[in-house]
């Protein structure tokens, strides 16, 4: 590392060039000092560079102070490969764009920030797309996977990426760009390189490509002339410390129409890898493996439904197979099966069965993040690759050496190419010592097998080390002589392959001091550790995509900004910062951690996208209670934060409140001493809350299955209507309906604020007030999905002593649960519906009941995913008003402007109240839909 005036001089250059380019400011650095790996390494700065001339500038100066050049892509690298102590460079920000396709040649001019997803879909009018395909697809960049050699699971059918780039603009150590590519006059971009490969010409042929997933070094097979002297292919997996890519042309391939999956089940994992031979002659497009206990992950999660059916056995194979048409591909997947020795199979035709099981297969990595037992799981071992032939008894090998190192982990991978990823459980939060152990057998046992350290994720800093064990002096030193020749200054991502950096040093979990739960959040999933919590984010950067057009989501004030400071990952890495206590040094209070949490919207979805199941909502509330405790709060707190009483004292006022929202200078005034931003608009108050009418005091008892109506705050003080319509829906029902009193309230205001003590002394007033009613045989419905949610989730962890809590989170349930499970049949209502769903019900609870009571009444449904972007308080506070309205214009107001002739349903008050402020757009709640079909119904009748 570069001393403090050299690191300052440095500074001082890179931004008189590139301006606020450059990011040096303690949270940035904080946010890119991993990446999805174990390791810690503190940039002195960040650049976002928005052209070539930018990068080529900016090494320039690295050079010339000797600073280390690290580049980045979706920061998804497990190894290591992405953090460096000097220059980090992101090109994920600007450089992203796809500059063109050439359908013809079948390829494609990128950029290296380009995202995976961004390039399949412009391929895709053409029928075309990139071969190789990592699980991180729709965050992962076209750079980044040059840099590793990445493949994926169709790396079986088209290869590594090495196969599919024809040519790249390169910057070496050196200064120079080049045009790497093949053919006979490749290699004289680069002086002396002709004679390297002359020199060194037995080393290439013997120890080089000896398999195809062998990614560990240098593919250094790719210079030899029988080879093509393709310069590109070979500097293709080095890792960003060779030089740094500018631009790429890559290789398009056709796509498959609609091919089938055959579902092999076998009696553990390494029996369904020795029967990948077997299976490789019918030249499957993916062959997968997959462990019965990661898939047990997702179903303890999420339900039995949210996983397919798969045949009996402890692991699978997953077989993709292709054909003409969907007839062609499930005929070859059942010749494939009758030839296999599975158990047990199941074919699946392309389909939402066979979509399902592939994003299982690619959450792996979040998934796996812990064991069968729970405990935290750790790449470092996560990417080994033997050849197919030998992949049974290496992983019986493996299988043996976690047992008498009594560490475990959930395997997967792709097997058709003898490629295994597990995350292990180290324990890291004691040191490396074990890691470092159990990596030296492994690489031994690997190298036993004829197979490599890596089979697509790089060496990094993870494994470089260990690259003595797999190949000799001899090509140790001819890696050495490349890398030279192109950086011989030793700046490019230093550390890494050459002279590589030891294994166990610079790993995060080790600083990490040790956090318990206290007096906010219990964090009772992580056994009361808010350490364990926190590091529950691997880094895998789920939460950097755009998952609306899948139903995703997770992380909406990222997908508004771009901003990684601004995604669930990057929240999580500032956490991880306050923990270290190196950069962000002031605990919960730290400005780091409150400028990373502002722009969350507490919208849960993380908790149910995120295949690690962080809840960041969590995370700000703890952070807002622990900072704020004792202490003067921010103006919204007191405010939006106790809303639900405000209400209620503005009730007999409401006509003066009214008045006050329809004139423009008052209601600024309003907005301004409530700490709102001045362009929202006041609820319009009813003339009398529901709490006022006659029919909030009586019930119906009809002898049916027993109600316990919920009339949340804001249903109860705003929209009067929704509840009596509930009620209305529940007597049509047969339902025996009682009311709840008074006072019942989940504190929700409360906790997105982080006033957890008074949230926690709200929730005990309302479990005194409900649970008499769930002992006496109620099931409470309520109508405010936040609410319900709150209570589902977030009552058991305010208050985990309390075995109440648990009671009745267990005895909440939405309308549409409660009416589908009575087998109710509701009305025809035959609308064209746009459904926004709120972010709590979705995280929480799910849609599908909704869903399917809407189908039930002949709906034509259209839901955007998504958050509205109002979020509660966070779209009404001062500074959020710009994220909040980019988020809506790009969901719920771009589908509704695109579908005028579907009427908005919308559960949220929040969502409800940002469609009528941004748009002045009507919306209903469910009840108010069925209430309406049963009056038409009823009307018709007479």
């Amino acid at each position: 590392m570069a001393d403090q005036p050299t690191a300052e001089a440095f500074l001082d250059d890179l931004r008189g060039r590139l301006g606020d380019l450059v990011d040096g400011s303690s949270l940035t650095r904080a946010l890119y000092s991993t990446d999805a790996s174990n390791y810690r390494v503190v940039p002195q700065a960040v650049l976002m560079p928005r052209s070539k001339d930018d990068v080529i500038a900016a090494v320039g100066i690295a050079r010339a102070h000797g600073i280390s050049v690290t580049v980045r892509g979706g920061g998804t690298s497990c190894a290591g490969n992405a953090v460096g102590p000097g220059l980090v460079i992101d090109f994920s920000r600007f450089m992203n764009r796809v500059h063109s396709i050439d359908p013809d040649a079948s390829t494609a001019v990128v950029e290296p920030g380009t995202v995976l997803s961004t390039l399949q879909n412009a391929a895709l009018p053409f029928g075309l797309r990139f071969g190789p395909d990592p699980s991180t697809a729709t965050r992962c960049t076209i750079g980044g996977m040059i840099g590793n050699n990445a493949c994926g699971p169709h790396g079986l059918s088209y290869g590594r990426t090495a196969d599919n780039v024809v040519s790249m603009t390169w910057l070496t150590g050196r200064g120079d760009v080049i045009t790497a590519g093949s053919g006979a006059d490749a290699l004289t971009v680069v002086p002396g390189l002709d004679s390297f490969v002359s020199e060194h010409l037995a080393v290439l042929r013997t120890e080089f490509g000896r398999f195809g997933r062998q990614i560990s070094g240098y593919s250094l097979e790719h210079l030899l002339p029988e080879n093509g002297r393709n310069l590109a292919a070979a500097l293709t997996g080095t890792e960003g410390s060779c030089g740094i890519l500018l631009e790429a042309t890559v290789r398009l391939v056709p796509r498959a129409s609609a091919p089938a999956l055959a579902v092999l089940g076998y009696r553990d994992m390494a029996t369904a890898a020795d029967d990948v031979p077997n299976l490789l002659p019918f030249q499957p497009l993916a062959l997968e493996g997959l462990d019965a206990q990661l898939v047990n992950v997702v179903r303890r999660a999420h339900g039995s439904a949210s996983v397919p059916t798969l045949p009996a056995g402890g692991g699978w194979l997953i077989a993709e197979v292709g054909g003409a048409d969907s007839e062609e591909a499930v005929e070859a997947a059942r010749k494939l099966v009758a030839a296999s020795g599975s158990a047990d199979a199941v074919v699946l035709p392309a389909g939402p069965e066979a979509t399902r099981l592939w994003q299982i297969r690619a959450d792996g990595a979040g998934l796996a993040g812990r064991t069968a037992d729970g405990k935290q799981a750790w790449p470092g071992w996560e990417d080994s690759a033997v050849p197919p032939e030998k992949l049974g008894d290496y992983l019986r090998g493996l299988e043996a050496l976690m047992a008498e190192e009594n560490l475990s982990g959930l395997a997967y991978g792709h097997f058709g190419d003898g490629c295994v990823h597990v995350r292990i459980d180290f324990p890291l939060d004691a040191g490396g010592t074990l890691m470092r152990r159990f990596l030296e057998r492994a690489a031994a046992l690997a190298a036993e097998h004829g197979g490599s350290l890596s089979g697509e994720h790089g060496d990094g800093r993870a494994r470089s080390e260990l690259l003595p064990v797999m190949y000799s002096p001899e090509a140790l030193r001819a890696m050495e002589a490349f890398k030279a020749l192109l950086d011989p200054e030793d700046l490019m991502n230093s550390g890494v392959v050459v002279r590589p950096a030891a294994l166990d040093a610079d790993l995060r979990r080790p600083l990490a001091r040790r956090l318990r739960a206290t007096d906010g959040f219990a964090f009772a999933h992580d056994g009361g550790e808010i350490t364990d919590a926190v590091h529950r984010c691997v880094g895998v950067g789920k939460c950097r995509a755009d998952l609306r057009g899948e139903g995703g989501f997770m992380c909406p004030s990222y997908t508004a900004t771009r901003d990684e400071k601004d995604s669930t990952r990057g929240r999580a890495r500032a956490l991880q910062e306050m923990l270290n206590g190196g950069v962000v040094s002031h605990g919960w209070s730290s400005p780091e951690v409150h400028e990373a949490l502002d722009l969350c919207l507490s919208c849960k979805a993380c908790t149910n996208d995120c295949p690690t199941g962080i809840d960041m909502a969590t995370f700000k509330s703890e952070a807002l209670h622990q900072t704020y405790k004792g202490r003067l709060r921010p103006l919204s707190h007191y405010t939006l934060g106790r809303l639900p009483q405000w209400l209620r004292l503005a009730a007999p006022l409401a006509p003066l409140v009214n008045l006050a929202g329809r004139v423009p200078p008052l209601r600024r005034a309003m907005t301004a001493m409530m700490g709102a931003d001045s362009r929202r608009s006041l609820p319009t108050l009813p003339r009398a809350p529901f709490r006022w009418s006659r029919r909030s005091k009586t019930a119906e008892r009809a002898g049916g299955p027993k109600v316990l109506l919920w009339v949340d705050s804001f249903s109860d003080a705003i929209n009067p209507d929704i509840p009596r319509d509930a009620l209305d829906v529940l007597f049509a029902a047969g339902c025996d309906v009682e009311i709840a009193g008074p006072g019942a309230c989940c504190g929700l205001t409360l906790v997105s604020t982080g006033q957890l003590t008074a949230a926690k002394a709200r929730l005990r007033k309302t479990l005194d007030l409900l649970l008499p009613h769930v002992r006496d045989g109620r099931t409470v419905v309520g109508i405010e999905p936040s609410c319900l949610a709150t209570l589902r989730s977030d009552l058991v962890e305010l208050l985990p002593d309390d075995p109440r809590a648990a009671e009745l989170s267990r005895s909440v349930r939405t309308i549409a649960e409660f009416v589908t499970s009575i087998g109710w049949t509701p009305p025809q209502a035959a609308e064209k519906l746009l459904v926004q769903p709120h972010c709590h019900h979705h995280a929480v609870m799910g849609y599908d009941a909704d869903q399917a009571l809407l189908e039930a009444m002949g709906c034509d449904v259209e839901v955007s995913a998504g958050c509205c972007g109002l979020a509660g308080n966070f779209g009404m506070e001062k500074g959020h008003y710009e994220v909040s309205e980019k988020i809506a214009q790009a969901g719920i107001l771009a589908k509704a402007s695109a579908a005028p002739d579907r009427r908005i349903l919308a559960d949220g008050f929040s969502c409800r109240t940002q469609v009528r402020d941004l748009a002045d757009l009507d919306s209903r709640h469910l009840v108010q839909i069925i209430a309406e079909a049963l009056r038409r119904s009823a009307a018709a009748e007479r």
